[in-house]
């Protein structure tokens, strides 16, 4: 396991997907008011993007790395969430629910990093 590329990964991640949400929520909320479907959308493509990059240069045992690099990328968002939203306070309109959103950050980052690790043992020939 590359730990030090995962957490880089997870770190990118996880501002990539901030930054998007600041620039792109008030957009959405004031079309669609009662719907906070942005920070899922953001977060799934970047962990598609970053997993890809990750599963990519690993050659054996893909779907435990999978699962590995998708429970980094978990931790390292709640690090981050505590770090810059909880503990100081700070008024963010895209963690409103928080249980919501850390519930399907788990969900789905653990699905979307095994689903990769198993695409990546498979061998597809293409004519």
């Amino acid at each position: 396991m590359k730990l030090k590329l995962a957490i880089i990964y997870g770190i990118l991640i996880w501002i990539i997907t901030f930054a998007a949400t600041q620039i792109l929520n008030p957009i959405f909320t004031h079309h669609l008011p009662q719907i906070n479907i942005i920070v899922p959308i953001i977060m799934n493509l970047t962990t598609i993007f970053f997993g890809i990059l990750y599963i990519r240069n690993i050659n054996e045992n893909e779907v435990v790395e999978g699962f590995l690099v998708g429970v980094i990328f978990i931790i390292v968002d709640v690090i981050c969430d505590c770090a810059f939203i909880i503990i100081p306070h700070t008024q963010n309109y895209v963690f409103v629910n928080y249980n919501l959103h850390i519930t399907s950050t788990i969900i789905l980052t653990l699905l979307i990093t095994t689903f990769l690790g198993y695409l990546a043992q498979m061998n597809i020939d293409l004519k």
